[in-house]
């Protein structure tokens, strides 16, 4: 499924020109990000399986297969909330039923994200596609 925002995001990291000026695009992604209230980082919206503290909070409109998908989160790690804002520009206004076909996997690899990220972020980045998966599966 072509995203607009997403393949804005692919021609963008196709035009930067290494993997530090990416980076620093992931980052100030992140930076752009509103911060979630005291009251939404809760055990309920955290994510396990990320070396960072990370948080989703699904908002779902409209009911059914036809409901639209949409996550804010936050983390404690820069590089991490710049994460969130590449899986909010693949996912945040999908239907459930689309989010569910997502293969983000594949997504993501067109972003050389794995290449770049440590093990243990890697490990934290499916760790939230697998919570955005249930998200969509449970709505």
């Amino acid at each position: 499924m072509a995203r607009p925002d997403f393949e804005e995001l692919v021609d963008t990291f196709a035009f930067l020109d290494d993997w530090e000026e990416r980076y620093r695009h992931v980052i100030d992604m992140g930076r752009a990000l509103p911060p979630l209230d005291e009251a939404e980082r809760v055990p309920a919206t955290k994510v396990e399986g990320c070396a960072s503290q990370v948080w989703l909070v699904p908002e779902i409109e409209g009911e059914g297969t036809a409901a639209t998908l949409k996550f804010r989160g936050e983390s404690d790690a820069m590089i991490v909330k710049g994460l969130i804002a590449v899986l909010q520009t693949l996912y945040n206004g999908l239907t459930v039923a689309e989010a569910r076909d997502v293969d983000a996997q594949a997504e993501l690899a067109r972003l050389s994200l794995h290449d770049h990220l440590s093990s243990q972020r890697s490990n934290g980045l499916k760790a939230m596609v697998a919570r955005i998966q249930e998200i969509a599966a449970r709505a």
